[in-house]
């Protein structure tokens, strides 16, 4: 670790032996870690250079992890990386990694490597003299990375072997987080999602450049069948259409249609609601569905033909306090509400029953 400007310190745990003032060591480098690290460090070089090349100047880096067995980048931008935008960049970071390029270093003035075109991470403190970094070349031949860094690199873009880009995420308002993988990291990861896709494509018993396909034909086939269970259970629920469930309660001059649903979500009882106004033709509706937890919700509604004569949302309001609930709203046609007591749904349609005849 770098202490006090050039002082480098080692940590060290003493596994066997002693450890004194003056003793003689020999350090050696873990060259496969190292050479790992090397990989990722450059390929995020080579990834801050095609983002700016593909989303534009804007893009800044906020902050990086290098690690033996991934990289972490992020940076400043205000929305999501649509695929193909990433696809774009991964392809030009990677083109720059088979041109097999050197990768230059040299020691400059800081004016002087950011007059060459040099980027310089912004709030990092330079001395007077800074190691520039150029990697790869662009068409009109000038360098496709340019930067200020001090850190370890690959002596050609080459050896970084390839960059798997594997998420992209947001980590704060305008800031974006890439992980990537270089060299046998990204190898391996490649192979075990071909091994997943193979593994797919066996279970859907098609080659694996048709599963995508089928994946897609049977999720289409399962939202059908959900649409026509949907529908089954909607009118199973009001009784499968038979006569004498459609007939309604004479409360005074209105027609009230009450039913208690099962294996029917609160979120239909609307369209429910309207399906039974058209069969009755004049009337109110009123729906209470009880979820498997016990809560109940409620939905009053009543005919065109009824406006100014009757107030679904006090007919809810009725209902809802019988459920164990509170208010409820909506409009005079069309009410809702709900509550904790599910076993208190017969009770709640009496009274929206009483409410309707007092009114």
């Amino acid at each position: 670790q770098k202490k006090l400007g050039d002082l480098f310190v080692h940590q060290v745990e003493v596994v066997s032996g002693t450890l004194a003032i003056g003793a003689a060591l020999i350090l050696t480098v873990d060259h496969a870690r190292r050479a790992a690290i090397r990989g990722h460090h450059s390929a995020t070089h080579l990834l801050h250079e095609a983002l700016r090349e593909v989303l534009g100047d804007h893009i800044a880096q906020k902050g990086s992890l290098v690690a033996p067995e991934r990289l972490r980048f992020d940076f400043s931008h205000p929305k999501p990386i649509a695929p193909e935008e990433l696809a774009e960049v991964e392809a030009r970071a990677n083109a720059a990694v088979r041109q097999n390029a050197p990768v230059t270093t040299r020691l400059m003035a800081v004016d002087d490597a950011v007059a060459s075109g040099a980027r310089a991470l912004f709030g990092e403190k330079y001395g007077d003299e800074v190691r520039v970094v150029s990697m790869a070349e662009k068409a009109d031949g000038k360098p496709f990375s340019i930067e200020l860094c001090g850190g370890t690199h690959v002596a050609r873009t080459g050896d970084i072997g390839q960059i798997r880009i594997v998420q992209e995420a947001a980590v704060a308002a305008g800031v974006r987080r890439l992980e990537a993988l270089s060299g046998e990291a990204a190898r391996q990861h490649a192979v075990e999602e071909s091994r997943r896709l193979a593994a797919i494509a066996g279970l859907l018993k098609v080659p694996a450049r048709e599963a995508e396909a089928r994946l897609e034909q049977i999720l289409e086939e399962k939202r059908k069948v959900e649409r026509e269970l949907a529908e089954a259970k909607k009118k199973l629920a009001m009784g499968g259409g038979a006569a004498e469930a459609d007939q309604p309660k004479q409360v005074g001059a209105v027609k009230l249609l009450g039913r208690v649903l099962k294996g029917v979500e609160s979120k239909d009882l609307k369209s429910l609601a309207d399906e039974a106004k058209k069969r009755i033709g004049s009337g109110v509706v009123a729906l209470v569905a009880v979820a498997e937890d016990g809560r109940a919700g409620l939905v009053v509604s009543a005919t065109p033909d009824l406006a100014g004569k009757v107030d679904a949302v006090a007919l809810v309001k009725a209902g809802v306090a019988e459920l164990g609930g509170k208010g409820g709203g909506g409009r005079p046609d069309m009410a809702q509400g709900g509550g904790p007591d599910g076993a208190k749904a017969e009770a709640a349609l009496a009274a929206v029953e009483q409410a309707l005849a007092a009114a």
